[in-house]
């Protein structure tokens, strides 16, 4: 498990494509690895990923599976790309952001970037079957960094966050431009809500739902407008 707190950046100083995998050689700061041993976890970009080599007291490698590869930007990244980076959360830890168990749901373009000097947002995509689950205030976890969302469009299909200058400072955000792809992972309590919510309400209106979303529409109205409370839209 990780905390969403990014502990810096790191860069992928080699990569090695095999038969079904791809190795990524990663140099990090000076004392990121102190008692990193293989087998260890690190959050990558918000991604899980195993140590297979301590190559040094800065540089290990991890095995990135196909998967993980298509599900989420790494499979997009070159030699000398940075990317966020945190240890395993160790009993006792602060947790101060959500818990993030680096299993990514989907992965988004940035759609806008606004930039000052003390605030930065980001207008992120959100595909149409993972909209239900992203509320304005609550969590998300962004490239592992977990952040709170600032304003949501369902219907337009994005979500803002606004990133303060410690965040700017210790990952990625800084780096990224409209059209480069981040990670998400949804956060766990908010999707188990809201698929219990819908069970429940699908379950009771049984073979009702249909026509009911029917007379819904042609009112220009959703059902999930009346399920969910205000503060949670």
């Amino acid at each position: 498990m990780f905390t969403g707190i990014v502990h810096g950046t790191a860069s992928l100083s080699e990569i090695s494509d095999y038969q079904g995998l791809r190795t990524f050689t990663i140099e990090f700061s000076s004392g990121f690895c102190r008692d990193l041993v293989v087998g260890a976890s690190v959050c990558v970009d918000g991604v899980c990923l195993t140590v297979t080599e301590i190559v040094s007291t800065d540089v290990a490698r991890f095995d990135v599976i196909l998967q993980s590869l298509s599900i989420t930007a790494l499979g997009g990244y070159g030699v000398g790309a940075t990317v966020n980076v945190e240890r395993a959360a160790k009993d006792g830890t602060e947790i101060g952001g959500h818990p993030i168990s680096g299993h990514i749901d989907f992965s988004a373009p940035i759609i806008a970037v606004q930039a000052s000097e003390n605030n930065r947002l980001l207008r992120i995509g959100i595909p149409p079957q993972f909209r239900k689950y992203v509320f304005a205030k609550g969590y998300i976890a962004i490239n592992g960094a977990s952040l709170t969302v600032s304003e949501v469009n369902r219907n337009e299909g994005w979500f803002e966050v606004w990133l303060i200058p410690e965040t700017r400072r210790v990952t990625v955000f800084e780096q990224k431009q409209a059209g480069n792809i981040l990670n998400m992972e949804i956060e766990r309590g908010t999707q188990v809500m809201v698929d219990t919510v819908r069970e429940a309400v699908e379950t009771s209106l049984g073979k009702l739902k249909p026509q009911l979303d029917a007379v819904l529409q042609e009112r220009g109205l959703n059902l999930e407008d009346f399920i969910y409370p205000p503060a949670l839209k």
